[in-house]
């Protein structure tokens, strides 16, 4: 199981909106235990993909450089990545399978018309296909 904080999940979603139409893109960091992982931090990046972003995203080297550093700084694990599907639902698409790496949760927000509409994270399997994995939002008083 995946479970999200509620902080983490307001920036993905307000990055997720801000670029609508493009698509958005960062990292997931947090803890893992033998129940769950835990989303306590993202990371916004730029979406490097040059031309159309709108149905592509692309995370460079040397942010993925940066985020690997950030988590051996802040004791957290690079827990995966998330990117928004504008005005198409929350399912990977074969061109974010086959850039998916084993172990890393792949979130995918879905925006329509500019207003976020859903969240599903995805999980290689054994296969090197997409498994769902369950999403549990963590509200914190």
């Amino acid at each position: 199981m995946l479970v999200i904080e509620q902080k983490p999940l307001d920036e993905m979603i307000n990055d997720a909106v801000r670029t609508f139409p493009d698509e958005c893109c960062g990292f997931l960091f947090g803890k893992e235990d033998s129940d769950s992982r835990t989303v306590i931090k993202i990371q916004v990046v730029d979406n490097a993909k040059e031309g159309d972003k709108r149905r592509r995203f692309m995370i460079s080297a040397k942010d993925y450089l940066k985020a690997e550093q950030f988590a051996d700084e802040n004791n957290l694990q690079l827990m995966g990545v998330y990117h928004s599907h504008p005005n198409h639902p929350a399912i990977p698409s074969e061109h974010d399978r086959v850039a998916a790496q084993p172990y890393f949760s792949y979130i995918i927000l879905s925006v329509m018309n500019n207003e976020f509409d859903h969240i599903r994270s995805w999980q290689l399997n054994q296969q090197q296909q997409f498994e769902e994995e369950k999403v549990l939002i963590q509200q914190l008083n």
